[in-house]
């Protein structure tokens, strides 16, 4: 019996050895297929079409962005929409077809999260103010405090935007009273263009914007300790009818050639 009992037991142990022998190949095998699909899904092209919404500052970059994107994916078709914040968040609030929305600040970017129409926000940018006159400065513009000086037509964002609340919040670093603008616009590049144009003297503007404008403006430097941080978040429309390119975009910007397109511009990386 005992002898019996021996081979019972040895028979249970090769059959535990063969079980866990096929159990670590199942395991090796799932392993490696899921790796395999997550390198495949990883290094798959980005195919359909794509509706960007993004701030008006981000246009020279996003534009960048775009063709270096779909020169990459020859199946990839980007539509950008510029514009105020604020005015692309009433847009998508209204069911407008966005995959992807960038704000130049978090606070537009929540009143979508706080309504459950787009994912996670990720950083991927960050700027800073400067002071926009003509070109040679002839009015001499030197500071905040001379924007509202005599003689001088200075213009601003309005304070939905949010290049005209970081702008007001920088003339309360300084000490200074609320602006008060002959215009408020309704972006960043309806401000400059009134500087462009000779209808203002000055604006309040990011510093991307001055550069992008090239010697059609000039940009006044805003003390550091007078400045403000302008934060820019992007998130991908739930509403989207192509998630897989709607991320890839998110994620190209994030870790990838949207942020050399970003930095090429002189924004700030995002931490």
């Amino acid at each position: 019996m005992f002898h019996a009992s021996r081979r019972t037991l040895a028979s249970i142990a090769v059959c535990c050895t063969l079980v866990a022998a096929a159990c670590g190949s199942s395991s090796k095998s799932s392993s490696s297929s899921s790796s395999t699909a997550s390198a495949a899904t990883a290094g798959a092209k980005l195919t359909g079409s794509l509706n960007v919404f993004a701030a008006a500052s981000l246009t020279a970059a996003f534009t960048d962005y775009k063709k270096t994107l779909e020169a990459q994916n020859p199946g990839l078709s980007i539509t950008n929409d510029f514009a105020g914040s604020q005015a692309l968040v009433t847009q998508i609030e209204n069911g407008a077809p966005a995959d992807v929305f960038a704000s130049a600040d978090m606070k537009n970017m929540q009143k979508l999260v706080d309504k459950g129409l787009v994912g996670t926000p990720q950083i991927f940018a960050k700027n800073k103010l400067e002071i926009a006159v003509a070109p040679g400065n002839p009015k001499h513009i030197t500071s905040l405090a001379d924007l509202e000086q005599s003689g001088i037509v200075f213009v601003l964002e309005d304070p939905s935007v949010p290049a005209g609340n970081y702008a007001r919040q920088a003339f309360q670093k300084a000490g200074l009273p609320a602006p008060k603008p002959a215009s408020n616009e309704l972006d960043v590049k309806s401000a400059i263009a009134k500087i462009e144009s000779g209808d203002a003297d000055a604006t309040i503007v990011y510093v991307t914007d001055v550069t992008a404008a090239g010697s059609k403006v000039e940009g006044v430097a805003i003390p550091e300790n007078q400045n403000v941080i302008a934060t820019y978040p992007i998130a991908v429309v739930k509403a989207t009818k192509n998630p897989a390119a709607a991320q890839g975009y998110v994620d190209g910007l994030v870790n990838g050639p949207g942020r050399q397109a970003l930095e090429a511009r002189g924004f700030l990386p995002p931490s």
